[in-house]
């Protein structure tokens, strides 16, 4: 069984192992491969694993061999899964391996428009506190999160986790979803429309998937049911926003401030214009990435492929 990993450095860039997969058969581990490359490196391949590098239908075509397709993450849009489908190949992806941990970076962002630690840590170590007639002041207005209202499009597992910090931290908590059908009800949480949600939430955070029908959700026109005051969360996928606009609205006060984890395109060309908007915090796709969460997607990445050496495949896509 002879096995290639594309891309395996974002998931291990040494501080994990890749002994679970070893044991199945002749591995490679490549850290980067370029489209290029593809063919070339998996042309003897009987498994491939990979996180963003694309397997197209042109791709797959040239890889006989091939008859599994691990994806080390959890959206699989890098393959063609029905091209995919039609050559035998099974497709598997890793669910709800990074839950806690995007929840957790959709608080990072949140906080640090509330607190400006690092602005305020930078004042200090600038001397201006030092040199303060007063024990305590700001350079940015503070902001305390309870009594205000999150609102989530989107309420998937990480949609639910991110409810539950809300909620301990004194917020209301509205959602909508993205598609038609209303999900079970979920305690203190109460469903709304989307424009309702635009309309009363001073956070709005995005936890849906990326489809025709989301695309570019947030625009200019839903921009305009958001409060001037409101913060924008997105850890989901970039094409969720139109970011032209949510750039506009920023530098115009039309919105308060926009935390983001996801771009459009990652990396990002240098003229995206939310790179130089106003009173936001870019980070560069990290939400998922802690070590914690990289130890589970190597473990079920693992464990499916194991299944589908064993005749068992789990977390078949397609």
């Amino acid at each position: 069984m002879n096995i290639v990993v594309l891309d395996g450095y974002t998931l291990n860039p040494g501080d994990l192992d890749w002994s679970g997969i070893e044991t199945l058969g002749e591995l490679v581990v490549y850290d980067r491969t370029a489209e290029s490359e593809i063919v070339e490196r998996a042309a003897n391949a009987d498994i491939v694993l990979t996180n963003k590098t694309p397997l197209s239908a042109s791709t797959l075509g040239q890889l006989p061999k091939l008859r599994y397709v691990g994806v080390l993450a959890t959206g699989y849009n890098i393959v063609d899964v029905q091209a995919a489908k039609e050559r035998g190949v099974v497709v598997t992806n890793v669910p709800a391996y990074s839950t806690h941990s995007v929840a957790q970076l959709v608080f990072a962002l949140v906080l640090e428009f509330c607190h400006r630690v690092q602005r305020h840590s930078d004042s200090v170590l600038q001397g201006d506190w030092a040199g303060s007639v007063d024990f305590s002041y700001s350079v940015s207005p503070l902001i305390e999160l309870t009594g205000q209202t999150m609102g989530l499009i989107g309420l998937g597992q990480i949609g639910k986790q991110t409810a539950l910090i809300a909620q301990a931290m004194g917020m209301k908590v509205i959602a909508t979803g993205s598609g038609r059908n209303v999900p079970q009800p979920v305690d203190g949480i109460e469903w709304v429309s989307l424009e309702e949600l635009l309309h009363r939430a001073d956070v709005v955070s995005l936890h849906c998937p990326l489809t025709p029908a989301t695309n570019e959700l947030i625009n200019a026109e839903r921009i305009a049911l958001m409060k001037p005051s409101a913060l924008l969360i997105n850890t989901a996928r970039g094409g969720l926003l139109n970011e032209a606009d949510v750039a506009q609205a920023l530098n115009e006060g039309r919105l308060a401030g926009a935390g983001l984890d996801v771009l459009t395109i990652e990396p990002p060309k240098s003229d995206n214009p939310l790179l130089h908007a106003q009173n936001v915090i870019i980070t560069p796709h990290i939400a998922w990435a802690t070590k914690e969460a990289r130890t589970r997607l190597m473990a079920v990445a693992s464990s499916n492929a194991r299944s589908f050496v064993a005749g068992q495949p789990v977390n078949v896509i397609g």
